[in-house]
């Protein structure tokens, strides 16, 4: 091998990674200590090459096309963290380092999520069928970060944890009407709407919103939700209070002004809204070159310097930010180990090559919350400075008061 070995030589300081060439030979490259203990054969001279000028992008391919395998039992999860425990060292990379200023200088074209597009770009992620997503998720279908007063709780509990406590954060009163931009699988307005609310949800995933109307329906809440498949900057009318669970990742640099200001718009005056989305505590970046092919499409996780920046320029008062730093690592940790249980399930449901993707994307994602700059934040935003309450004491208040009814 030619190349490869100049990224390896710097790259791997912790653990160890052992290399089969095509040929046969093998290469041994850091110290063995911080980090585990992984061996992959290559089974293509061209990975090399491929490897050495993109490895974010081909290590995933290369292993869902079978080009790329693991040996002596490490797999997928003790590749990623190799990766993981060494990012500094891919980082600081000269060929790493003009790659990554490439792909910021792209960031807003990848990022472009004008009508129809946007659609497209979210229905390739969930409109897969949802007998799929309910192999590994919560029986609820909540695909967005749970809340875990204890670690130890159970994927279960944590999903109803954040129902609770987004409708703390609501402060929601019976007979409000709240928009929910980005409704999954109905769950949230589910939730609002026994507390209740009257919801419009949207979405502009097709399956999702389907099966949406069959979940509101088995719980007698289909008269005080309305589902749409719309996308947000087509929404209409005011709102008590509006709220959005893992939609702005799908907005993209480009147009967090438009999210903001539909936002600002649907708010009738004293209302407010709670937006929940991950971010990077580190500075402005791009999406990887994995997730954005396959993955998320059109997707970024923003920096809080940039979602606030945009929130002056629309004119929102923050009235609050909430950070969860693990919380979506446990989260993501359950379906890992969810999805691991179920995957002969997932490869007769959705083929072989697929379920490395979604292997290989589950991994990548945990260890992004675990050891990169990953996190999830929660914002009350409104248009007047006093809309939301100026002590916070109300969201612990209110959710007690609901865990003690069994809400």
């Amino acid at each position: 091998m030619r190349f490869l070995p100049h990224l390896l030589k710097r790259f791997i300081r912790n653990g160890r990674l052992t290399v089969v060439a095509p040929d046969g030979t093998r290469d041994v490259y850091g110290s063995g200590e911080g980090g585990p203990s992984v061996t992959i054969r290559l089974h293509d001279d061209k990975l090399d090459r491929e490897l050495f000028f993109n490895p974010e992008l081909v290590a995933a391919e290369a292993y869902m096309d079978g080009r790329l395998t693991f040996e002596d039992g490490s797999g997928v999860y003790d590749f990623l963290l190799l990766f993981s425990v060494n990012r500094t060292g891919l980082a600081s990379h000269p060929v790493q380092q003009a790659l990554r200023k490439a792909w910021r200088g792209l960031k807003r074209w990848h990022q472009s999520n004008p009508l129809g597009r946007a659609a497209k770009n979210a229905q390739s992620h969930y409109d897969h069928p949802p007998e799929f997503y309910r192999l590994w998720l919560d029986s609820q279908m909540i695909y967005s970060c749970a809340y875990f007063p204890d670690p130890e709780a159970s994927l279960e509990e944590a999903q109803h944890a954040k129902l609770r406590h987004i409708a703390a954060k609501l402060k929601l009163e019976p007979g409000m009407r709240v928009a929910e931009i980005g409704s999954g699988w109905g769950a949230l307005a589910i939730y609002l709407a026994q507390q209740g609310a009257h919801v419009t949800a949207i979405n502009v995933a097709t399956e999702q919103l389907a099966e949406s109307r069959k979940r509101a329906e088995a719980a007698g809440v289909a008269d005080r939700i309305t589902f749409f498949e719309r996308d947000y900057r087509e929404l209409t009318g005011t709102f008590d209070r509006v709220v959005s669970v893992g939609m702005m990742e799908h907005v993209g640099v480009n147009h967090f002004d438009d999210y903001f200001s539909t936002v600002k718009r649907l708010l009738v005056p004293g209302g407010f809204a709670m937006i929940h989305a991950i971010g990077r505590m580190s500075p402005p970046g791009s999406t990887g070159p994995f997730i954005r092919k396959y993955i998320f499409p059109g997707g970024y996780v923003p920096a809080l310097s940039e979602v606030f920046a945009s929130l002056e320029r629309v004119g929102l008062w923050a009235g609050d930010c909430e950070i969860l730093r693990l919380h979506y690592y446990w989260t993501i940790k359950h379906w890992r180990e969810n999805f691991e249980a179920r995957r002969a399930e997932v490869v007769a449901m959705m083929g072989e090559r697929f379920a490395r993707m979604w292997e290989f994307y589950l991994v990548a994602v945990e260890l992004g919350f675990l050891h990169g700059s990953n996190m999830v934040f929660q914002l009350l935003l409104a248009n007047e400075r006093d809309a939301v309450p100026v002590i916070r004491d109300f969201i612990t208040d209110d959710e007690r008061a609901l865990a003690a009814t069994g809400q």
